[in-house]
């Protein structure tokens, strides 16, 4: 073969291959008819998880929309941004083998006994790279208890993959907002995103209560939480951006980002399209914390 008929050769082996890796990437994740939910739902605490979800009402809601999920819709992966992954910048995790993060501490050893096994999507974890660049792949994490206490519940048998994108803990309230619109499309090629979270979360409160055995709610938990569901009816979402000082519990209740930030993802997805529906208002299990669940879909 001449060397001209063999450059030409090549150059064309080269380009088949290339397109050969775009086609398939362009497969991973085909358009759906019908757009995808968006979640923003708490992921409870560790005393409830030895709990089955015939004593715990949250395990058992959890349970009845996973069942409603897999009957309407076709879901390819579920999305967590969970509270408990929290790092400087964004990272979405790339791995297949999803290692369960046990990240509570100094309780009884059977509550370290339940297992949930699901696999990862590497490929839509690399396709949110591609879609924002500043949003890294890493293979250092796997799913933590803000993923797979509630996930055990939701798709119990394991068999919707499973991946976790971090919160950059230092960035401001808009760019977690800014950030969940940028998934946008990924509602229409069937992953589920999950801002998983609790709009009340003070542990320092929630613990100085639970040391004299004292499991009443404090009673500021019912006005601000009464406040947090007309904004997200009213669709007041820069007050929520603005949490910390739109209201004067705002610091009270959240005095870290990690558990409220959450839902700023799940309502960057929100469009007027859209409608806002409570699938859990319960009461929650300690003082000082919310179970506030939402499902955002779109209308019709």
């Amino acid at each position: 073969m001449k060397r001209n008929d063999f450059i030409k050769s090549t150059l064309a082996l080269s380009v088949m291959s290339n397109l050969g890796c775009l086609n398939r990437f362009a497969e991973k994740l085909p358009l759906q008819s019908k757009k995808m939910p968006v979640l923003f739902t708490s992921h409870g605490n560790p005393m409830d998880i030895p709990l089955s979800k015939e004593e715990r009402p949250f395990w058992n809601t959890l349970f009845n929309l996973g069942k409603d999920l897999k009957a309407n819709y076709d879901v390819k992966a579920a999305l967590v941004v969970s509270a408990h992954w929290c790092t400087r910048g964004t990272f979405v995790n790339s791995s297949l083998e999803q290692e369960q993060i046990y990240d509570y501490y100094g309780f009884p050893e059977h509550y370290y006994d339940p297992k949930y096994k699901a696999f990862g999507a590497p490929e839509i974890a690399q396709e949110i790279h591609e879609l924002i660049p500043e949003v890294k792949t890493t293979d250092d994490w796997g799913l933590d208890h803000g993923a797979w206490p509630m996930l055990m519940h939701l798709f119990p048998e394991g068999d919707v993959p499973v991946f976790q994108m971090s919160l950059d803990y230092y960035a401001d309230p808009s760019y977690h907002y800014e950030l969940g619109k940028q998934l946008a499309t990924l509602r229409q090629k069937g992953v589920l995103i999950i801002g998983s979270g609790s709009l009340i979360h003070n542990l320092q409160l929630a613990m100085s209560k639970m040391q004299k055995n004292d499991m009443s709610p404090y009673c500021w938990e019912a006005e601000y939480d009464y406040w947090l569901k007309q904004q997200i009816d009213q669709r007041n979402f820069e007050n929520l951006i603005k949490y910390q000082s739109s209201h004067k519990l705002g610091k009270l209740a959240a005095p870290t980002p990690d558990h409220f930030v959450p839902i700023l993802y799940t309502l960057g997805l929100t469009t007027s399209k859209d409608s806002i529906e409570y699938f859990y208002e319960g009461e929650p299990s300690i003082p000082a914390f919310s179970e506030r669940s939402f499902i955002v879909s779109e209308k019709g």
